[in-house]
């Protein structure tokens, strides 16, 4: 919530354009790449054409996920035919010209591309754990000192867990992809009631 997610457009829009493309529509979202069910990732993928190109800043934007989620965004990548392409990764670019390489070539580079980016996704999910952990040891501490004063609802996951409800998912479902509990879903689910009778 303290970036924002705005500041890439521009370099997007050049990056496209230095290799003869457009970008057809932005998808921006200030959500953790930690969290596998982001409103605008499962619009983006939802809204895109088979074979279609997904541009992003940098892979973490995309994934810090664990392994399981990371598998499960690769095949909804996958069956819709999607690549991905990163300004940091240049073996992705080949996905921006796939008239001009061999069909041998072409899978070469495939195979490469795939193992690059769950190299990177692995070194991003290690970034932010590491990053967590620090954080945990940093309260530990302020608890042992007294100064550590807590935090409020976790708003993020509340309005994912909300979005999910509204769109007819079971608790089940919600529970699994939000990782969060039932008892957390029902007092969202019996605030969004609350809100519901007051309109």
């Amino acid at each position: 919530k303290e970036q924002d997610a705005k500041r890439a457009k521009s370099e997007l829009l050049a990056f496209a354009n230095d290799h003869g493309h457009k970008i057809a529509a932005f998808y921006v979202e200030n959500e953790s790449g930690a969290i596998l069910v982001r409103p605008k990732l499962m619009q983006l993928i939802e809204d895109a054409h088979k074979g279609d190109v997904i541009l992003v800043e940098q892979i973490d934007r995309l994934a810090r996920l664990n392994q399981a989620d990371w598998d499960t965004l690769k095949k909804m990548l996958s069956e819709k035919k999607l690549s991905i392409v990163s300004k940091e990764l240049p073996t992705s670019y080949m996905a921006l010209q796939p008239e001009r390489s061999t069909e041998f070539m072409s899978s070469v580079l495939q195979a490469i591309n795939a193992m690059m980016l769950d190299m990177l996704a692995a070194i991003a999910r290690k970034d932010y754990e590491d990053r967590r952990n620090r954080q945990m040891q940093g309260i530990a501490r302020a608890k042992a000192e007294g100064k550590y004063a807590g935090r409020g609802k976790d708003t993020e996951k509340r309005k994912i867990i909300a979005s999910l409800l509204k769109s007819g998912h079971s608790y089940s479902d919600i529970q699994k992809m939000a990782k969060c509990s039932r008892h957390l879903i029902a007092d969202v689910a019996k605030e969004r009631l609350r809100m519901l009778s007051t309109h």
